[in-house]
């Protein structure tokens, strides 16, 4: 048991002043859906990257620094490539290079190029820097100030990894530099007994949101009553029923609870229980270095802390401030303060590496057949490629 007190528990004053307010609703209307071409293209332009720096992780990770190409069909799976793994490698020859080892007899493996090997190198240094590494921990810290226990299944951490930034083996590099920060747990999750990670103690100087810093710096550090409001950015083209424009401005207008405080003991149904899902859901996508994330880890994760379908209905009745592209195979939802146009407008120090990774991928390379070699007993020849 995690030896923590909640700073932001319910108390008297949150319930008379929240508990007891007209029960209102959103309105009946439809909120239609508007494609966005450039958080659309946000999101297209990283296709395939977490499956390259996946791929990157286990190659380097090997005491060779290579792996052999005749087990690559595991891969498909374990890393949910788009195609088989030796046309995975093959796309990418900037990336990766099939080689045969000049050991007699060997198979053909894969290592990565001289160019993608720098690249790792320099992404190694940023995250074993003490600055990324507190950085990181102080954003997994407030992951779990956002639960109610303050705890979460290490499944469910591992959907947000990659969007949290953290590293690929974070159980055995991270958590032990921090064990006044963390612990693993036993718990149960859907009848099973799992793996889970809890904090030692609750965080008060973590406990704010990025709304409310924004509002104290706005006002030179004076703490305002003033409603916290959310920005809402609507692309062209989209037009709101004028009844739906004045639910938004009374939504906008109702008081702001912290998603780290426990406001539960809301209506499930009321528009402040909207406006307070809102606000968990507005601060987890900020502690997401890309600020985007798959909408299936964002309802997994609703669904555990207890939200049921409401992280869903957000999605839906709030485009301007969270937009859901339909690009690579899957929904993914963006924080729309976050970007302007295509990019972000605050670029987390391991979203350059990464976008490092995406040059690489798009490089172009003048393909050299030097030599053929049989994979896995089969016909299908493999060439070596030379960067051009």
């Amino acid at each position: 048991m995690a030896l923590f007190t909640r700073s932001a528990i319910l108390n008297d004053h949150l319930y008379r002043r929240f508990y007891l307010q007209p029960f209102r609703t959103f309105v009946d209307a439809r909120v239609k859906w508007v494609r966005d071409a450039y958080l659309d293209f946000a999101v297209e332009k990283e296709k395939n990257l977490k499956q390259i720096i996946s791929l990157k992780n286990l190659i380097i990770s090997q005491p060779s620094k290579t792996i052999p190409l005749s087990t690559a069909s595991v891969y498909k799976t374990t890393f949910n490539l788009p195609t088989t793994a030796i046309n995975f490698f093959q796309k990418y020859p900037s990336v990766f290079e099939i080689f045969q080892p000049s050991k007699p007899s060997s198979l053909p493996h894969v290592k990565l190029t001289p160019q993608a090997l720098t690249v790792h190198n320099e992404e190694s240094k940023i995250l074993n820097s003490t600055r990324y590494r507190k950085d990181v921990a102080q954003r997994l810290t407030k992951l779990l100030m956002l639960t109610r226990a303050g705890r979460l299944p290490l499944n469910i951490i591992d959907l947000l990894r990659f969007d949290l930034g953290l590293p690929h083996d974070f159980i055995l590099t991270l958590l032990p530099e921090f064990p006044d920060y963390f612990q693993i747990c036993n718990m149960v999750d859907n009848d099973s007994n799992v793996f889970g990670l809890e904090l030692v103690t609750w965080r008060d100087n973590l406990a704010m949101s990025v709304l409310q810093k924004r509002s104290i710096d706005e006002n030179s550090g004076i703490r305002r009553e003033n409603p916290i409001k959310f920005s809402i950015n609507l692309p062209k083209g989209f037009d709101l029923e004028k009844k739906v424009r004045i639910w938004m401005h009374e939504w906008q207008n109702l008081p702001y609870i912290s998603p780290y405080e426990d406001a539960f003991f809301l209506s499930p149904n009321s528009d402040q229980a909207e406006k307070y899902t809102v606000a968990v859901l507005h601060e987890l996508m900020h502690l997401l270095v890309s600020k985007k994330t798959e909408k299936e880890n964002l309802l997994i994760l609703g669904d555990y802390l207890g939200f049921g379908p409401r992280f869903k209905k957000a999605l839906v009745h709030h485009p301007g401030i969270f937009y859901v592209s339909n690009k690579i195979r899957t929904q993914t939802v963006v924080l729309r303060e976050a970007y302007k146009k295509d990019l972000l407008a605050e670029r987390h120090l391991l979203m350059g590496m990464r976008y490092r990774y995406l040059h690489l991928m798009n490089r172009k390379v003048r393909v050299k057949r030097l030599y053929g070699v049989r994979v896995n007993g089969s016909n299908k020849r493999v060439s070596s490629v030379k960067g051009g």
